[in-house]
Formats: structure tokens, sequence, C-alpha cells
């Protein structure tokens, strides 16, 4: 680092190294044995640093000459040497109280910084910590600023003030103003800021090292089921305007974005739900619109703008079913068979297609095809139909196995977990006769 050099050292008669008018010697020492001399002005370095003005008084024990001059040793670490030549220059400068230009970045204000505190230089400790509580910081330069800032007390204390935690309040209205928007249908050349928000809320929600920015409370709930609410109401009349439409409805441009915009958002929306532990109303909606939903998607033909649709169906569907299969919302049976009457052939026989356009590898970047995704939905398949009753599951089993696209999901573990429930049922249940033998109640 270069010592800084300034003409603004001109403005005064009294200038840092001159001889000529110099009356005192700082030393600055490092233990790696560097040894520089400064010749400085002790009026200037009394008036701006306690540690020059107590060595140089009448009260200080011992007073070195050296060169005819006094002496004052400083000792600093290797690294922190260019710091305290800059911080003497400094005290020079800072005479005519403009200084705020002369910092060189951060990094270099705080290695002064650090120094003035240490040395008692309350003028150059201010004009510090106003250029770094004004100016921006990178991230390595925060984290820098956090290990050094918080151990210099209360004169320092204006610089963490952006990182300082605010009070729940506030983060209440900041949340709410970002679900509204997220869950909004802005013109399209928003849609990064949209998807900016959406992975803010999300992510100040999540519980990872640090604890969620805010709790599930009422309120917070109550405004997101709202907002969820509007959503699902924009894209039922979207559904419904597709539904009763003509047969290549869907595959129009403008419907195919808005339909996929919808989907995007409930996709995501399933994420918040999760989180604040209030799927339920939506896997409700979900499960009363999904016929109608299956209908529109079946109008629509091949392409890849389609297929994307459906795919978007499917991960919303995966979310609602795993919300459903692993007890989150607890259906009745009937509508538990439902969902997998509507689902299972739909993504049975989607899946190939979405397999064999994704061949094409620029297909697939377009489609963003989650491989988990798959393997959750089939565990979610057989954990619902091993919920029903035995002769649901048979009903369910032996649609599968006298399907062609048997491959997917495939249902091999329910068949297995099947087969032995119905042999050692009435070994395992001997109380209950023939006549209380479970049936297909549908």
């Amino acid at each position: 680092m270069e010592p800084i050099v300034t003409d603004k050292e001109e403005k005064i008669a009294s200038v840092i190294g001159d001889r000529s008018t110099s009356d005192v010697v700082v030393r600055l020492r490092t233990q790696e044995g560097r040894d520089d001399w400064l010749y400085c002005h002790s009026e200037i370095l009394v008036k701006n640093c306690k540690y020059f003005a107590d060595r140089l008084s009448e009260s200080w024990p011992t007073c070195q000459i050296l060169d005819s001059r006094n002496c004052v040793d400083v000792y600093c670490q290797e690294l922190d040497f260019d710091y305290h030549v800059n911080l003497i220059r400094l005290l020079y400068i800072v005479m005519d109280g403009s200084v705020d230009d002369l910092w060189h970045g951060v990094r270099n204000a705080l290695g002064i910084l650090q120094v003035a505190v240490e040395l008692g230089c309350p003028q150059i400790v201010t004009a510090c910590v106003n250029y770094l509580e004004a100016v921006t910081w990178e991230e390595a330069e925060e984290e820098e600023i956090l290990k050094i800032v918080p151990r210099m007390g209360l004169q320092a204390e204006p610089i963490l003030a952006r990182l300082q935690p605010v009070n729940q309040s506030t983060i209440v209205n900041i949340f709410v103003s970002a679900i509204r928007f997220a869950t909004s249908s802005p013109p399209s050349q928003m849609n990064d800021l949209k998807s900016s928000a959406q992975e803010q809320l999300e992510y100040m929600l999540t519980e990872d090292d640090d604890a969620p920015l805010l709790t599930a409370e009422d309120n917070i709930k109550l405004e997101v089921e709202e907002c969820v609410n509007r959503l699902c109401c924009r894209f039922n009349r979207s559904l419904t305007d597709l539904f009763c439409g003509s047969t290549e409805s869907l595959s129009e441009a403008g419907n195919i974005q808005l339909f996929q915009s919808y989907l995007n958002d409930l996709s995501w929306v399933c994420q918040i739900l999760t989180k604040l532990e209030i799927m339920r109303e939506f896997v409700e909606y979900w499960f009363d619109a999904s016929e109608k939903i299956v209908k529109v998607l079946d109008q629509g033909n091949s392409t890849i703008e389609v297929v994307e649709i459906k795919l978007r169906a499917i991960e919303v569907t995966s979310k609602v079913l795993e919300a459903i299969g692993y007890g989150t919302v607890i259906l009745p049976t009937a509508k538990r068979l439902q969902v997998l009457k509507v689902w299972l052939p739909f993504v049975r026989v989607t899946k190939p297609l979405i397999d064999s356009v994704t061949m094409n590898s620029e297909n697939a970047v377009v489609l963003k095809l989650d491989g988990e995704m798959w393997q959750s939905l089939e565990s979610t398949f057989v954990s619902i139909i091993l919920a029903l009753p035995s002769g649901d599951q048979a009903e369910v089993l032996t649609e599968w196995l006298e399907n062609e696209y048997m491959r997917y999901p495939d249902l091999t573990e329910a068949f297995e977990v099947w087969c032995y429930r119905s042999k050692v049922a009435r070994r395992r249940l001997p109380l209950l006769g023939d006549d209380h033998a479970m049936t297909n109640p549908i």
C-alpha cells in the first residue's frame, strides 16, 4: 500500500518530513526490524493525538533525544505499517478539516481507524467513522468490519447501523409488501424482480444457521392466505376460460405464458405454505380444480411450451400429494382415492412425453428438470396408495398392472405390501370374519 500523498499538505506552514522545521522524530518500528524515521512537528502531533501528547509532555518520565530532536517510538505490526504512516500524514491534513476524499477505499480507512483509536486521534476517528458509515462495502470488507469495529465501542457504532437488527413490526411490514408483490401478476418485464422477491421471502422463513427472520404468527398466516386466495382466483379464471375455449386455446402464446406464470407462482406458494404450516386450504383448492386442470392440459399439443406447462402442473401436484401422503393435510378416503384417479393416469402418460422432449439437451435446460421430484412423487404415490383401504389399493394396482405405461410410477413396493397384507390378513385379524372383509367402498 502506498502512503497517502496529497497537495493539501502544502496548505499549512509545517510539512511532514521537513527537517529544517522539525522538532521531533517519530520512529515507526516493527518486530521484523523495520525502523523508519519521520521528521514531524510537536505542535501538530500534540494537538491532534493523545499518544504523542502524553509522550511529549513534561510529565512523561523519559524523553529520548535523536538527531538533536525529541524522539517518540511507535511500535506496530508490519501489516499495519502503512496505516501508521498515513495516520501521521493525516494529523497534518486534518488541521483544515477537509479529509473526506483521502481514504482510498474501505480497507485503508478501516486500517487507519484502528490506528487512530489505538493512538487516540479523535478527529481522525470521527472522519473515518463518517466515511465508513457512508460508503458501500464489498462482502469481504463487511466481514472485516464485523471482526474489528464492534471492539471499538460507542465511537465506532455508527458504522454498524446498516447491520443492526430491526424491530419485528418493520420485518412484518416488508414481508407483507413482498408477499403481495410476489403473488401478483405484474408485467412480464418485472418477472426478475418478482422472482427475487420470492427468493427472499423463502429465505426469510427458512431456518438454517440462523432462526427464521419472522415467526408464523396468525397475522402473517392470514396475509399469506389472502394473497394465495387472490392468486388462486386469477388462476381459476384463466382455467375456466381455457376449459370453455377451443381445443387449441392452451397452445396460443398468450395463454401459455399466463398459465405457466400462474403455475410457477403456485409451485412457489406451496413452499411458503409448507413453511407456515397452512397447506390445507390450498390442498382442498387443488383437489377441487384437479379434473378441470387435467382436461385443459390434455387439450394442448406436444410443443415444448405445452410440455413445460404440464411439467409445472406436475410440480405443484407433487407438493400437494406430498402434503396428503405424509399426513400434513388429512383428507378422507374418498378424496385420497379420487386424487389418485385424476393424477396417476396424467403423470403416467406425461412422464414419457417429457423424457422424449428432453432427449434434446437444449430442451432439458428450458424445462429445468428436477430429477429428485420424480423420485419423490413416486414415493408419495406409494404412500397414498398404502394408506387406502385394501380394496381400494387392489383397484389402483389392478389398473396399474394392466396399463402400458406401468414403468412410472413404479408401484412395485405398494404391490408387494398389498400382497403381504392380504395374505396374512386373516391370521393377523382373527376376530374379523368373512362378513367383515374389506371391500372397495367406491
